[in-house]
């Protein structure tokens, strides 16, 4: 567009950044994104990707136990975690060359800096120079909360990126914050034979999620050995050569102490809005957030955020579609206004996983909404039995009348796969019915899936 450098102008190239840059030129728009770090965003260099291959490797150390029923000898004694560590930076780094090649085959041009806004349609780099769009993203993401006397350190006290850094482990881990990063951790850590203590101020693991599905989980972590403490509060950190102390006070106000080589802290994200210069094109944030309407445009025309900056959920799937959404409705294109909240899966990859998406029974309770329920065991479908892997279950509210779908749960082995057949049935408009009567392979877990829509159909044949 004459008289602008760029039509959009994509400050961050984490998932939503790099994702609206590709779909823009896709619709011929001329586009570039800004990034002061690496491409790719925290997702893949410091959160979703690395942490990922940490998972899968912690779940290959447990299967050793497996190996030695078939009469194998394992030696652990050279066991390293660097190179565990070394896999997990090996695929981050991987997966940013090809964002980077995948930008430039879309010739998306990649400027390297920090950005400010400095005008409606301009932003000024650190160096000075300043670049144009006729359309601007804001795509800078978040980083990890920071709690009053818990601050971080990296050496005692570390956030998830700090945790993902570790190239040794300790011997003793104190995790505050049991929402999806710090049950994953938990599960790595507890998987490489770290003692770990888990701490919850609300009254579950994992506590937006159906509170069946938690109940799995955490007798499956205490299994392991995993000390749980719900309703609990961390008062104070004391640190020392020898480690970390935490005073802890739970439910019903006893309080004890909890001593550990390290702590990780996992409370939630900080928006990366504080000093990209709002205030000079009339921006405010509402609690860290920018606020946006339809197709993710703030007040100011042409300028759009997208991503962990707003105030949706902070998943990088849902910045991948609100950056189509934003440069989509740039370009003219039909998209839709905003994202359906009930129709985004979330998924944690823990052991047993755990994917979701829409109401739980609470919620649907707590908004007065009338709704059934039917679910179905794991270990009633043949293969979960034969792979050793027999805990969990289908769950699915529906409402009684229609049997619309109003949300899914599932707690067990590959539920994070198997969350989209449910969630393609919604988002198509089918019923129970259509999953319940359609052909499902023989052996597989997606048969819970069907027969747990059997059982809203009152057939179960497993069951």
């Amino acid at each position: 567009m004459a008289g602008f450098d760029y039509d959009v102008l994509i400050i961050g190239s984490g998932p939503g950044g790099y994702v609206a840059g590709i779909r823009a030129a896709q619709l011929g728009l001329k586009a570039a994104v800004i990034e002061r770090d690496k491409v790719g965003g925290v997702c893949l260099n410091v959160g979703c990707i690395p942490s990922k291959s940490l998972i899968h490797q912690a779940e290959l150390f447990r299967s050793l136990p497996d190996l030695k029923e078939m009469g194998l000898a394992v030696d652990v004694k050279g066991f390293d975690y660097k190179h565990v560590f070394d896999k997990s930076r090996k695929a981050a780094d991987t997966l940013s060359k090809g964002v980077q090649f995948l930008l430039k085959k879309n010739k998306v041009e990649l400027i390297t800096g920090d950005a400010v806004l400095s005008g409606k349609n301009e932003v000024t780099l650190k160096d000075g120079k300043k670049v144009t769009g006729k359309n601007l993203i804001i795509a800078t993401g978040s980083r990890p909360r920071i709690i009053p006397g818990f601050e971080f350190d990296e050496k005692q006290v570390l956030s998830s990126t700090g945790a993902l850094m570790l190239t040794k482990l300790p011997k003793k881990m104190i995790i505050l914050g049991a929402g999806a990063i710090g049950v994953e951790f938990t599960h790595v850590l507890a998987a490489f034979g770290v003692e770990v203590h888990l701490v919850e101020m609300m009254d579950r693991i994992l506590p937006l999620e159906d509170a069946e599905v938690t109940q799995v989980l955490t007798r499956s972590f205490q299994k392991r050995g995993v000390q749980i403490y719900t309703s609990t509060k961390a008062l104070s950190l004391q640190k020392s050569a020898a480690g970390v102390s935490v005073a802890i006070e739970e439910k019903g106000g006893a309080r004890k102490t909890l001593e550990a080589d390290q702590m990780l802290v996992v409370v939630g994200r900080t928006c990366n809005t504080d000093s990209l210069g709002l205030e000079k094109v009339g921006l405010a944030t509402e609690k860290g957030f920018i606020p946006v309407g339809d197709w993710n445009q703030t007040k100011v025309p042409g300028i759009y955020a997208i991503g962990d900056v707003v105030n949706t959920p902070l998943l990088a799937h849902v910045a991948f579609k609100e950056g189509e959404i934003a440069v989509e409705h740039i370009a003219g294109k039909h998209a839709p206004e905003r994202l359906d909240p009930l129709s985004i899966p979330g998924a944690v990859y823990c052991e047993p996983q755990v994917a979701s998406f829409g109401l739980t029974e609470a919620k649907a309770t707590e908004k007065g909404i009338a709704f059934a329920k039917a679910s179905f065991p794991y270990r009633g479908a043949g293969k979960s039995v034969a792979i050793e892997q027999p805990e969990g279950f289908v769950k699915v509210i529906y409402e009684p009348k229609t049997k619309e779908i109003l949300g899914a749960h599932i707690v067990g082995a590959d539920a994070t796969e198997l969350i989209h057949e449910l969630l393609l049935a919604r988002t198509a408009e089918l019923l129970p019915e259509d999953i319940a009567t359609m052909i499902h392979a023989h052996p597989t877990l997606s048969e819970a899936v069907m027969e747990a829509m059997r059982t809203v159909e009152g057939w179960a044949i497993h069951a």
